[in-house]
Formats: structure tokens, sequence, C-alpha cells
């Protein structure tokens, strides 16, 4: 559970309606169903006209991602790689074909599965960084989704409040209701702003820092693939890889232990047996 996302959500929403009780504004008030009808439907109708179905759908999926899986362990997937450059270097690139099941990752199985077939590594780069320019070029369309919806709901939000009004103007009769009336127009506005900057644009920009770092995944992978494939020294892949990662990152990895890097002179030592 992304408890971040969890936290930041309902610190924003909490925000918004502390402040309304404090401000002495009754919850009646502010919980209008036809204000958030108005806002969300249309909000929705014009991203679904924006954008193909199919597209949405995966945003949304996205969207539950973001609130629910962690995110890459690079330090992890260097273990990974690292390990794989020991048992190539070892026992041969064909010796990686038993360990393709166990790769979970579906973009490392294949630049793995091209390292087993002996492809050349510009041949390999070609075809991944085609691969890899599809996962952005899908992953921005998914953020470009919630960006739009941001942008709509705001101006939604204000036909809803003008057609409010105009409910009000033709009920002037009954000039104790006017101030009333007013209230509730407006509550469609609040509900456009404020779905915009507490959901739609905050997951917009959420979406694009895990794809930032989803891309930043898979250039390691292809990396060390392509390492593999030219029969790098392990230790030279790991250095290499090391260098996609941020100062914290590198803290966090001298905190977790030793790699597999330093395992490399051991399985020479025991000739070739795992230790």
């Amino acid at each position: 559970m992304n408890l971040t996302s969890i936290i930041g959500l309902g610190l924003g929403i909490l925000a918004v309606f502390g402040g309304a009780l404090l401000e002495g504004i009754h919850l009646h008030s502010i919980l209008q169903g036809t204000a958030a009808i108005i806002v969300l439907g249309g909000t929705f109708g014009a991203t679904l006209l924006s954008f193909p179905f199919k597209i949405i759908v995966s945003a949304c999926k996205s969207m539950k991602k973001a609130m629910i899986d962690r995110q890459n362990d690079l330090n992890h997937l260097i273990q990974s790689i690292t390990r794989y450059a020991i048992i190539s270097r070892r026992e041969g690139r064909f010796a990686l074909q038993d360990r393709l099941p166990e790769v979970a990752d579906h973009f490392l199985r294949r630049a793995l599965t091209l390292v087993v077939d002996g492809t050349d590594t510009k041949t390999m780069r070609e075809v991944m960084e085609v691969e890899l320019n599809q996962i952005e070029a899908n992953g921005d369309l998914e953020a470009k989704v919630f960006e739009a919806a941001g942008g709509y709901a705001p101006t939604i939000g204000i036909i809803g409040a003008v057609l409010g009004l105009i409910h009000v103007m033709q009920n002037l009769t009954d000039p104790s209701q006017l101030g009333t009336g007013i209230a509730v127009a407006f509550v469609a506005t609040v509900y456009g702003v404020g779905s915009a900057n507490l959901i739609f644009f905050p997951f917009a920009s959420k979406l694009r820092n895990r794809l930032k770092q989803t891309i930043t995944a898979k250039e390691m992978m292809l990396e060390g693939a392509i390492g593999i494939q030219e029969g790098t020294n392990p230790h030279i892949i790991e250095e290499k890889l090391k260098s996609f990662l941020t100062v914290n990152e590198r803290n966090q990895r001298k905190v977790i232990g030793p790699d597999f890097s330093g395992r490399i002179l051991d399985l020479k030592r025991s000739g070739g047996r795992r230790q």
C-alpha cells in the first residue's frame, strides 16, 4: 500500500472539509449531489471525448497501481542483473535460458532472451528501444488523461454554478432563499476546482514521476543486458548501473549490505559453485 498517496489524498480532502466546518459551514451545504453529477459527469464525458476508451481504462488502472504498488527497487534490480551477468560469464549465455521463467519483468526477460539468442548489441538496442519508446508514449498518454480532466473540471464547475444561478434568478419572488440558493450554486465551482487540484493534477504528476522511474529501470535493464551480451565483467556492469542511482539510493545500497559483485572472487575460488 502506497501510504503517501492515501495520506496525501485524505489530508487534502480533510483540510477542505475541516476548514469549511471551522468557518461554520454545514456539511449538507457542501455535499450536493446535483453539483457532483454535473462536475464529475461532465468532466468524464469531456475526457472520454478527448481520448480512446482503452486509454482511459489504462489510466484508471495506473491510478489504482499508483495508490497500491510500491516503486521499483533499483538496488534489487542491480543485484539481479549482476547475478545474471555472473551466471553468463561463468557458464555461458545459454545458461540464462533456464533462468528466463523466473524473470518477472517482461522487458528484462525479452532483453535476456535476445542475449540467449545471440543477437548483436546494435540490433538488441534498436529492438528494445522501440519497446521502451512505446512504454514511455503509453505512460505519457495516461498522465495526459488526468491533466485533461483537471483542465475540464473547473470550467464545468463554473457551468454548474451558472446553472445554479439561473435557477436562483427564476425564483426571485422569495428573497429569503436567495442567499442559500447562491451558496448552493457555487458548490459546483468548489467541486470543479477541488477535484482538479486535489485529485486529477496530483495523479497526473504522480503518474509522470512513476513513468520516469519506470523508464530509468528499463534503461538499466537494457544496459545490463547489453553488457552481458558483450561479455563485460559483472563488476563493471554493476558499477555502470550504479550511475543510474540517486544519492539517496546509493546510500540505501550501503545500508542493505554487500551485493553480488563481492561474490565473484568467491565463485572463482569455489570452482564455480554457488555460495
